[in-house]
């Protein structure tokens, strides 16, 4: 049977886990957000804060939801404080060792039996992350969409050891709690969306770097003749050049496939930390840029 979910944690105060921990707490949800040290949490703060009012000021939402959603929020640098979660969410950088590490970690925290812990990663497989626990059968992908409050999809990713309750309890919280849609995906890099998406925005960094045309008109091309609402190099600078280039690698790495592979161009500007919107600078330029 499932279980109502009302405590959650989100592991990571960045731009996904703001976002996540946003949701959780404009649903009314006791929603625990921790990162690194008390820096990060605090700048996790500003940054869910800064979102709720953008919200406000487009008309999106009224100033007193947006003050109580606050107010179901705590951000700390301690893991200890997830100790009573009923689920975590964990929201970090896209790098195996890392994930496989804060998961052995939060199965020792996380007290309860039945607490799910759940990653928002676009490619690492779940299987390894549920090994890397005592209770892989508690273990699911729940992989959201930038920008977390508007987009309204999350992957539910199974692994071979997920339970079948696990994944009533993560769907009857995505959909009733949240409101969002569910689709489900198979362990495998990439789950559905990515696995369609990414080969197309290497393509679009491929042409741009082949020099058949600039990204400004590559960008013009999808958006005007394709009707899509934002151009493939946009896209890839809004995600992040740096994520872009993990979720390749993460393809490349299972499936062996040539389109898979990042272009040397993408790697060299993660390597320059010119990473999209997040830094300023990508395949466009942006306000704040250096």
């Amino acid at each position: 049977m499932s279980t109502d979910i009302r405590r959650v944690g989100v592991v990571g105060g960045g731009q996904m886990g703001a976002g996540i921990a946003e949701v959780c707490a404009r649903a009314g949800l006791d929603t625990v957000v921790c990162e690194a040290d008390d820096m990060a949490a605090r700048a996790a703060r500003k940054r869910v804060a800064a979102s709720l009012d953008r919200a406000v000021r487009r008309g999106k939402l009224n100033q007193e939801v947006a003050e109580d959603a606050l107010g179901h929020l705590v951000f700390t640098s301690g893991l200890e404080r997830l100790a009573d979660r009923q689920l975590v969410i964990e929201a970090i950088i896209e790098n195996p060792e890392a994930k496989n590490e804060l998961f052995a970690a939060l199965d020792k925290i996380v007290t309860a039996p039945s607490a799910i812990l759940a990653s928002n990663t676009s490619a690492i497989p779940i299987m390894s992350l549920g090994m890397a626990t005592g209770r892989a059968d508690r273990v699911v992908g729940l992989h959201f969409f930038n920008p977390v409050p508007v987009l309204p999809l999350v992957e539910v990713v199974t692994s071979l050891h997920t339970a079948p309750d696990t994944v009533a309890t993560v769907e009857a919280f995505v959909t009733t709690t949240l409101g969002k849609t569910v689709i489900h995906a198979q362990d495998r890099a990439g789950f559905v969306v990515n696995a369609l998406l990414i080969p197309y925005l290497l393509a679009a960094v491929r042409m741009a770097e082949s020099g058949l045309a600039t990204a400004s008109d590559i960008d013009t091309g999808m958006e005007l003749g394709c009707a899509h609402p934002m151009g493939p190099l946009k896209l890839a600078d809004l995600i992040g050049l740096d994520t872009v280039a993990s979720i390749a690698v993460s393809l490349y790495d299972e499936f062996k496939e040539p389109l898979y592979a990042p272009p040397p161009l993408l790697q060299r500007m993660v390597a320059a930390g010119l990473l999209g919107r997040k830094t300023g600078r990508g395949f466009h330029v942006y306000d704040g840029a250096r």
